[in-house]
């Protein structure tokens, strides 16, 4: 019993920080569709790049997303910010996914 737990603290620690590499995957997976989702919406409509990313990523990541457009293609980097499981053990982390698409956008007038 004794050696049980004194353990235990170990063993949860272990625990938590197997969750918290799950979040961060789970962080980078979602920063990777929100990106390819603002490239994609940026590229059929201008300005619509921010809402199409939060609306693809969980809410608690605080989804941001920043791009460039140009002639032929539209890149998008999108930034999460995944909470840590222990909050003793900082802010957290930030992950960051790009994603290029071509431009399909085209002006009317031309």
């Amino acid at each position: 019993m004794l050696e049980f737990a004194g353990f235990l603290p170990f063993l949860l620690v272990i625990g938590m920080a197997a969750i918290q590499l799950g979040l961060v995957g789970y962080g980078a997976n979602q920063a990777g569709s929100a990106a390819r989702a603002a490239a994609r919406a940026e590229s059929l409509t201008p300005g619509s790049a921010q809402t199409a990313a939060a609306a693809s990523t969980s809410s608690w990541l605080r989804p941001e997303a920043v791009g460039a457009v140009g002639e032929d293609t539209v890149t998008y980097t999108v930034t999460v910010h995944v909470p840590p499981v222990i909050p003793l053990f900082g802010d957290g982390w930030y992950v960051h996914r790009s994603a290029t698409m071509p431009n399909d956008h085209t002006d009317a007038g031309s």
